[in-house]
């Protein structure tokens, strides 16, 4: 059920680099108004332009591609666009007039002066007039969604119970400019949620949520933070990355001598409870320096020298047993729940990992509005590649890592997925996944730092 209005809960980043901030609504009768406020600044507070987006969306049926998805087809109706300096109008008309096809060519004469509040039509399906592509812009974010809901315990140490939380999971978007106009989502952003049901406190919900493509968000200031590494942090959900991959991450760096190592839980479902293989990888990585293409963020270089595979299940055993010899592991010596180091043949090519390796990074701390510290590390590139290049360097963030409040090497016990013996139908030691332990644990952090 998508009806009703739902927010962004913070300054988002896009590939490219875009900051923004969404206002969808959702009627019952399948229309939709969506609101997307871009701004200048990567803290949401210097508003460039708005584009007011209404179309019509149906519902399909359960992802075959993506599991726990649903999919839908829209259609747009009308796309307008607000300019909030004279600056922005005088940028995004070049664009406009020089990207866009003949029935663009003239959409805004040079030297017209920016009106306040007047909105300009962009898109349209009665006339069969589109100039969007010159921003970028596509609502394929539509056809992939998911609605989760959970319950936050209430904060108030004189309050008991909890209140309901909805999150709304839409289509992921390209990380190459390019690819984006016509990608299909197989992934997600970063999630909205519902305007009436959201986590607390949240002071970016109500902002974003009264806002108007004349009135646009700026939300409240928040000091910078310097980038502190050490320490250990990890996901605060199953993670959904396109072309189908489910993890959670577990990173522990050392600042005295700049060494990481990270752990990467994979697993077939939606929900992260049936694991197929970790990796374990380390290596050290470079001081890093402010970017200058993401305001706010810091641009590092990993390097990758050691790495260690655990098939957790039959179908990762064969594909690893039957990979070319020399080229992951011991060839023929892979079982369910053993863990085999990579490093001697230099990765292991059926899983795409590739040793010795660097990889150039963009990373930013936060703090949340409970004050618990964030970690964004760069968004992966949607083609399943890796930043190995300078020039690959990510331009947006995957979802934020939460620093641990255990140390590391108690985490580190309770995060590693336990495995214990049981007997087959024929009578053989096999491997059951007991994966509560490390949700309980989670759960039990989160009641810690609230």
């Amino acid at each position: 059920r998508l009806e009703g209005r739902w927010v962004s809960t913070g300054c988002e980043v896009r590939p490219g680099p875009e900051f923004l901030t969404r206002s969808y609504l959702f009627y019952a009768n399948r229309l939709f108004k969506a609101l997307q406020f871009y701004y200048w600044d990567p803290s949401c507070r210097d508003p460039s332009y708005s584009l007011v987006i209404k179309g019509k969306l149906r519902l399909r049926q359960a992802s075959w591609i993506t599991r726990g998805a649903t999919e839908a087809d829209y259609h747009l109706h009308k796309v307008g666009i607000v300019f909030h300096s004279q600056k922005a109008m005088r940028e995004v008309a070049s664009w406009i007039n020089q990207t866009s096809g003949e029935g663009c060519s003239g959409f805004l004469p040079p030297g017209r002066s920016w009106a306040p509040g007047a909105l300009y039509e962009v898109l349209s399906a009665k006339t069969e007039r589109d100039c969007t592509a010159a921003l970028g812009f596509a609502m394929h974010e539509l056809s992939l969604v998911r609605v989760e809901r959970h319950f936050q315990p209430l904060l108030q140490p004189q309050q008991s119970g909890s209140q309901l939380v909805e999150e709304l999971y839409l289509g992921d978007i390209h990380t190459d400019w390019g690819e984006r106009l016509h990608y299909r989502p197989t992934g997600y952003q970063r999630p909205m949620q519902s305007a009436l049901h959201h986590v607390h406190p949240c002071p970016a919900c109500g902002i974003i949520s009264r806002a108007d493509e004349h009135h646009p968000p700026i939300l409240p200031a928040r000091a910078a933070l310097p980038m502190q590494l050490s320490g250990s942090w990890v996901s605060t959900h199953c993670e959904v990355r396109p072309a189908v991959l489910f993890l959670t991450r577990y990173f522990t760096f050392h600042g005295n001598n700049h060494t990481w190592e990270g752990h990467y839980y994979h697993y077939s479902d939606p929900l992260c409870r049936q694991p197929t293989f970790t990796i374990y990888a380390s290596g050290h990585y470079t001081q890093g320096i402010p970017s200058s293409k993401v305001r706010g963020g810091t641009e590092m270089a990993f390097k990758v020298t050691q790495a260690r595979v655990t098939p957790m299940d039959q179908v990762t055993v064969v594909m690893l047993n039957s990979s070319e010899p020399g080229s992951c592991g011991l060839a023929g010596s892979w079982s369910a729940g053993v863990e085999q180091d990579i490093t001697p043949t230099n990765g292991c090519l059926a899983l795409g990992i590739r040793l010795p390796h660097t990889e150039y990074e963009l990373f930013k701390t936060e703090q949340d509005t409970q004050e618990r510290s964030l970690l964004y590390i760069g968004e992966r590139p949607t083609d399943g590649s890796s930043p190995d290049s300078p020039d690959k360097r990510p331009t947006s963030y995957q979802a934020p890592l939460i620093q641990c409040a255990a140390a590391s090497q108690e985490f580190s016990s309770y995060i590693s997925l336990k495995y214990v013996g049981r007997k087959d139908a024929n009578g053989n030691e096999a491997l059951k996944p007991l994966p509560v332990a490390f949700l309980l644990f989670i759960a039990l952090l989160f009641l810690r730092w609230d």
